[in-house]
């Protein structure tokens, strides 16, 4: 009797989970990999699982008289073992990549705990011993990283104190909660080896009894860790009810100590999956591969097919297109003035997020265009923008296919032939540090337009497929502003990334600082986790001293995609470190976007501040192309585009901008930008040099117009008399020179001879 009481709230979970997935048979299940364990649905029981258990109060805390009894069940058939189910879905695919990553998924029906991605508070872990604060309970995260020393406050592993079997680490899931594994980590150093090679799991209702997890009748041992970073998964023989759990090493690295990262799987009552709590909108929240992300981007095309279009840029190493979605109200055509804005994502194929969010941002556009909202509106016919969620596809198939928490730190981050594509763009900034040093004129060094080395154009240079379709892209288009979506922190990073003399952290600022900083301040501080004062830091760095923004050479030293664009091109980049876990959770997602929804379409709407106009030849009204605009005191110049239209991004203020074209005068304006985000219009227009419109028409085989014979003559008198006037003046000087060498020559003679005179004087007196 006391048996079959203990088991009856497993039986009313397992009843849930029967009246969530029966509740699911008509409604799409956002991934097919979590489709039995789902409880998005909207009509929920009456009945709350955790209520029902017995020994915990509504609130999900368990009263000092609740028996501290473990609720084991049999569901793992139902939820683990979905061969049956996966078998009938599988018939209809066709690539066999595809089953392999749906059979692999489906050992993770549960969504982990949240160690990871923060969401698992630093009160909720507990340790048995732990050798000093920096490797506390706190530090045994999933992929944690450490800082270059070890010994400080942000080390990477929880590790025991003392190296035995009684070692545990400890954590609170607050709620009762289906565990259904754990996933393991050694500790992440540079100096030091340590991983936990096997381990038990121990559950508990209340800390003070526990439960060892058992394999039939033996107590499981679970395989722990081969080295300090590849995760490893251990399923539960059978999937148990509890509100603690612990991990407690049995053997360990025979060269190192008690040390391990973690990541607890579990079902808890609440809906963790529910994606009504983290997004009201109605988005394919989900981990898209290659084959997926197609799709979705074909659907959004076709539900909105008078605003979108997409294109490639070229391929990948492996052949798998980049992909690119435009969104304008013409898509296919720059329009004068209508400044090009792109988001570029998945250049470390881990990092999915970036990737997710873009693939939400083309879906949400599209949706809210269609509902008439006009700051959408606004965006879409004042701006042509371009969203490549995927720069890197091979290494995110890599990494999708391990999944989110199994992928690990490094898995998928680089390219097919193992190039990191952020260090694969060509080092523009010592090219233009070394002419500067090199210059007795520093103004007549190129600060812009800075063109790519002889080695970096050679056939057997290590440029990556994908780094050169990107590079080729940038100079097509004249991009006014761009942001590259990273993951694994959470901070805004700004040029100059790469530092002079390699230095390895030293702030290096660009000519536009000011406005590199505003437009990090404007995704920061819109972001709303980077903008919690409370947040936890993600590994060892904290920036929320720097207003969660930093200049990029500041914290780490690369030659990156940010630099090269502001060169080479006029376009302005930041990075955005979109998230502490560089692969959330599916569960994640919806709350993710709505983390970075706001701070997404605010920095879209950045392209549209500081000056912009159009660069016009007098005569034919044509737009001059490759027109220089230089603004006073800002060392960093941009060009016109073909149509002769330019962008030029500035804080508010007054500026003299002068702008000049081969063959042209120089003509001088001053503009005033104001505080709303609305360019101010400076038009330009530029008269030919007389000599450059004899040239045109002697090309031409025409005849010269008499104004312009008389404009000439003119000229040639000018420059004759001006020559005449230097070589006059260069003439008196060379006589000047003479007369003076003339005289000092006399005064000389005149010297000698008074001291000959005055020697021959003494000489007649002796």
């Amino acid at each position: 009797m006391e048996k079959s009481l203990c088991m009856l709230p497993a039986v009313l979970f397992l009843g849930l989970l029967t009246h969530s997935a029966a509740a699911l048979i008509n409604t799409p299940a956002p991934t097919k990999s979590y489709a039995l364990i789902n409880y998005t649905t909207t009509t929920r029981p009456t009945l709350n699982w955790t209520e029902a258990v017995k020994g915990e109060s509504r609130d999900g805390t368990t009263p000092a008289t609740a028996e501290p009894d473990i609720f084991t069940t049999t569901v793992r058939d139902k939820q683990l073992d979905t061969t049956d189910t996966s078998k009938e879905r599988n018939k209809k695919e066709k690539d066999p990549r595809d089953r392999k990553t749906e059979d692999d998924k489906s050992k993770l029906d549960c969504p982990p705990l949240g160690l990871e991605s923060l969401r698992v508070d630093d009160s909720q872990i507990q340790a048995s011993s732990y050798q000093r604060s920096g490797l506390g309970p706190h530090r045994g995260r999933l992929n944690i990283q450490s800082g270059i020393e070890d010994g400080d406050l942000y080390d990477g592993a929880w590790c025991a104190e003392y190296k035995d079997r009684h070692q545990w680490l400890e954590v609170d899931a607050l709620h009762l909660t289906l565990f259904t594994g754990v996933i393991l980590q050694g500790r992440n150093s540079i100096w030091s080896w340590d991983w936990v090679e096997t381990y038990k799991v121990q559950m508990s209702n209340d800390s003070v009894t526990w439960h060892t997890s058992m394999n039939g009748t033996q107590e499981a041992l679970f395989e722990g860790n081969q080295n300090p970073e590849t995760p490893v998964l251990g399923l539960l023989p059978v999937p148990t009810v509890a509100r603690f759990i612990r991990i407690n090493p049995q053997t360990w690295y025979s060269n190192g100590t008690v040390c391990l990262r973690a990541e607890i799987l579990g079902c808890q009552g609440h809906s963790i999956y529910s994606h009504e709590s983290g997004s009201k909108d109605a988005l394919d929240f989900r981990h898209h591969n290659y084959k997926e992300m197609r799709k979705l981007m074909k659907s959004v095309t076709e539900e909105c097919p008078d605003i979108t279009r997409v294109y490639t840029i070229g391929r990948s190493y492996m052949g798998l297109k980049l992909y690119v979605m435009e969104i304008s109200d013409n898509p296919g055509k720059h329009e004068i003035g209508e400044p090009e804005f792109r988001y570029v994502a998945g250049m470390h194929g881990n990092e999915a997020l970036g990737r997710e969010l873009v693939l939400n941002l083309m879906q949400y556009m599209c949706k809210e265009y269609k509902k008439g909202n006009q700051r959408i509106v606004r965006l879409v016919t004042e701006t042509r923008i371009h969203l490549l969620p995927s720069m890197n596809p091979d290494g995110y198939e890599e990494a999708y296919v391990k999944g989110s928490e199994l992928s690990g730190w490094a898995e998928g981050r680089y390219s097919f032939e193992g190039i990191d594509l952020n260090h694969n763009f060509p080092d523009l900034n010592n090219i233009m540090w070394d002419t500067e040093e090199k210059a007795a004129d520093k103004s007549k060094v190129p600060n812009h337009y800075i063109p790519i080395p002889e080695y970096y154009t050679k056939e057997d240079a290590t440029v990556a497929p994908e780094t050169r379709a990107v590079i080729s892209w940038m100079q097509d288009i004249p991009f006014v502003l761009s942001a590259n979506l990273h993951g694994g922190e959470l901070v805004v990073t700004y040029p100059f990334d790469c530092t002079r003399d390699w230095a390895p952290q030293e702030d290096t600022p660009t000519a536009d600082n000011a406005f590199f900083r505003w437009l990090a301040s404007v995704y920061a501080s819109t972001n709303l986790v980077m903008a919690n004062p409370d947040r936890r830091i993600c590994h060892y760095e904290e920036f929320q001293s720097h207003n969660n923004i930093i200049n990029g050479g500041a914290w780490h030293t690369v030659p990156g995609m940010n630099d090269f664009s502001y060169l080479h091109t006029n376009c302005f980049e930041v990075t955005v470190e979109l998230s502490c876990d560089k692969f959330p959770h599916v569960s994640e997602l919806p709350i993710e976007w709505e983390n970075n929804k706001e701070s997404l379409l605010v920095y879209m709407e950045q392209v549209h501040r500081g000056i912009k106009g159009v660069v016009r030849d007098k005569l034919t009204k044509k737009g001059i192309a490759d027109a220089i605009i230089k603004v006073e005191d800002h060392d960093h110049d941009i060009r016109s585009a073909t149509d002769g239209d330019y962008w030029r991004l500035l804080n508010p203020g007054e500026y003299k901008v002068i702008v000049w074209a081969v063959g042209y005068f120089p003509s001088m304006r001053r503009c005033n930008v104001g505080m709303e985000p609305n360019p101010t219009i400076c038009d330009f227009i530029l008269t030919k040099t007389p000599i450059q419109r004899l040239k045109e028409i002697r090309a031409k085989g025409g005849k010269i117009p008499q104004d312009l014979q008389l404009r000439l003559r003119a000229l040639r008198l000018r420059k004759l008399r001006a020559s005449t006037k230097a070589i006059n003046r260069r003439r008196e000087g060379q006589r000047m020179r003479r007369a003076r060498s003339s005289q000092a020559w006399k005064v000389n003679r005149s010297e000698q001879m008074k001291e000959t005179a005055i020697g021959c004087n003494l000489k007649v007196r002796t």
